[in-house]
């Protein structure tokens, strides 16, 4: 890991930028490097990126067609974009690439209430879907910390996930169908508008999570949910540790009903939560659980979930059974992610998931980790089903502090690994880390990803060094 995370100058430009402007037209490529820069890297301030030749930014399916058909008669790198919001290096541009965004692909082309689904482009946002979802009384489950900005587009090519993962899955148990756009300018559809459907090899599954890599979606069928009509029910339950809060999660799971909401936040995010954006919330507990439950028997479900952390030795309890109640203490697990990164110091943000009868394992393995050298860890996570995330703090870009923070992440994602676990379960591969597949992955099985990838992109142009 390089001491300073390095933006490299872009490469003479190609003499065939001039046909891909002419073949999109107007405002929809940039190529000045204040307009590219943007455009060159995401969240994860840590990875290297490169200004990219040229953005496109279509305005259309058939446009996204024209370029990705350009990028293949040419052999040049495509990386997608969607909002910029991911913290694994997935967006990172190449000098010798073109950035493809699909920020201007933002239509609901269709929300059908009888159904319960919605068609949208990869470019509409995630909070916008959910509240058109809501005008018909309808939600759409995934929900992850960057709803407010990232587009529907990255959290399939992710896979993400959110708050609401425990109870109503990731982004792949949410969709029903694809849109997506080859390497090569083929226009391809997948899955269909029905909850059952195994006419042939299940490409949707395939293209969600892959990062870019095989397709370029352009617009995703996604399954809606009724809205509950009785209001959640909603608890907060603070500890002295983390081994009892992992302890009364491990009860919770055992339990016949499923919560809908469960996270972890530990000492140092609540600390840096309370910094920015003080809160009536308890955030002097050394670990904070926020729980809630929905339908009909959401007020027993957390009268129970209550009871079991009492029973583990919970050091302060509230509990809410309106809406505002709930977005109150919510909102403290929801502005987690803003809160550590708003300081200006380098982070990196971990991905770690264990089955949850683990979870107290990791928790005090990251918990050791971190009290050992100068880069802290403050630690949030979806206790609900195992997936933690281990933000590291780093106090200065030195060379020995990029080494240890690269330590430590090693040592965080061997740990994962060993308890069962695996190295990301929502934020993806991407750049940061795709030197840890070759250990967390079998040979064989990294073969068949590899023929995958051959057999979608023959010519290595889909955001080439991510992933594989």
């Amino acid at each position: 890991m390089n001491a300073v995370p390095a933006v490299h100058l872009r490469t003479t430009a190609l003499p065939e930028i001039s046909e891909l402007r002419a073949l999109l037209g107007g405002d929809a490529l940039l190529q000045e490097e204040g307009e590219v820069r943007p455009y060159a890297g995401d969240r994860a301030d840590t990875v290297e990126h490169e200004l990219p030749l040229a953005v496109a930014l279509p305005q259309d399916v058939e446009q996204v067609r024209r370029v990705a058909r350009w990028a293949s008669r040419h052999r040049v790198p495509l990386v997608p974009r969607g909002a910029g919001s991911g913290l694994a290096g997935g967006a990172s541009a190449l000098a010798r690439g073109v950035v493809l965004s699909l920020e201007r692909l933002s239509a609901i082309r269709e929300l059908n209430a009888a159904d319960q689904y919605a068609v949208v482009e990869a470019g509409v946002v995630n909070g916008a879907l959910g509240r058109a979802a809501a005008a018909q009384r309808l939600f759409y489950p995934p929900d992850p910390g960057s709803a407010g900005v990232s587009t529907i587009g990255g959290n399939v090519a992710t896979n993400a996930g959110g708050l609401r993962c425990v109870k109503y899955g990731v982004t792949a148990d949410n969709v029903l169908g694809l849109e997506v756009v080859l390497a090569d300018g083929r226009l391809v559809r997948t899955g269909g508008r029905t909850l059952k459907n195994v006419a042939g090899y299940d490409l949707t599954r395939l293209f969600v999570g892959s990062e870019g890599t095989l397709g370029i979606i352009t617009a995703a069928t996604l399954r809606l949910r009724p809205v509950p009509t009785t209001e959640p029910a909603t608890f907060t339950a603070g500890f002295d540790g983390l081994r009892a809060a992992g302890a009364a999660v491990a009860s919770i799971a055992r339990l016949s009903g499923r919560p809908s909401m469960l996270e972890l936040l530990d000492r140092a995010a609540l600390d840096a939560v309370e910094a920015y954006r003080p809160s009536d919330a308890d955030t002097t507990s050394a670990v904070l659980l926020i729980g809630q439950a929905d339908g009909g028997d959401a007020q027993r479900l957390v009268a129970e979930m209550v009871r079991l952390c009492q029973e583990q030795g919970a050091t302060s309890m509230t509990m809410s059974s309106s809406a505002d109640g709930a977005e109150e203490m919510l909102s403290v697990r929801r502005s987690a992610g803003e809160a550590l990164l708003a300081s200006g110091a380098a982070t990196i943000v971990e991905d770690l998931v264990v089955p949850r009868s683990r979870l107290v394992e990791m928790l005090g393995h990251i918990e050791r980790t971190g009290r050992e050298g100068t880069v802290r860890i403050a630690t949030v996570g979806h206790a609900g089903d195992g997936n933690l995330h281990p933000v590291l703090i780093l106090p200065d870009r030195t060379p020995e502090t990029f080494r240890e923070a690269h330590r430590k992440t090693e040592q965080l994602w061997r740990k994962a690994l060993d308890l069962g676990g695996s190295i990301t379960g929502e934020h993806g591969v991407g750049t940061l880390k795709r030197s840890r597949l070759a250990t967390a992955l079998d040979p064989a099985v990294l073969d068949l990803h590899r023929s995958v990838k051959h057999a979608f992109d023959p010519l290595g142009i889909l955001n080439p060094g991510k992933a594989f």
